[in-house]
């Protein structure tokens, strides 16, 4: 992500602590929601609410840099 979106140090400090925190919840909810419905619900939330903290960080630019990046993998990936 900070070669795709050419961080500065500020920014990549950020993003690394917005990254373990992701990391982090996400094991939380997957502890505590496994074999449920209201996993999916949760993760989505903290999608979102990752990506509204991540574009809090990010230039403009930077932010559109990360989204085609994501759509780039997500293509890849679909093959």
């Amino acid at each position: 992500m900070s070669e795709t979106t050419r961080l500065d140090e500020g920014q990549y400090l950020k993003v690394k602590q917005l990254n373990m925190r992701m990391l982090s919840e996400v094991a939380d909810l997957k502890a505590r929601f496994t074999g449920t419905a209201a996993l999916d619900e949760q993760m989505a939330q903290a999608q979102a609410r990752y990506e509204w903290d991540l574009a809090s960080i990010l230039w403009p630019r930077q932010m559109a840099a990360y989204t085609q990046s994501k759509l780039n993998v997500t293509a890849f990936n679909g093959r």
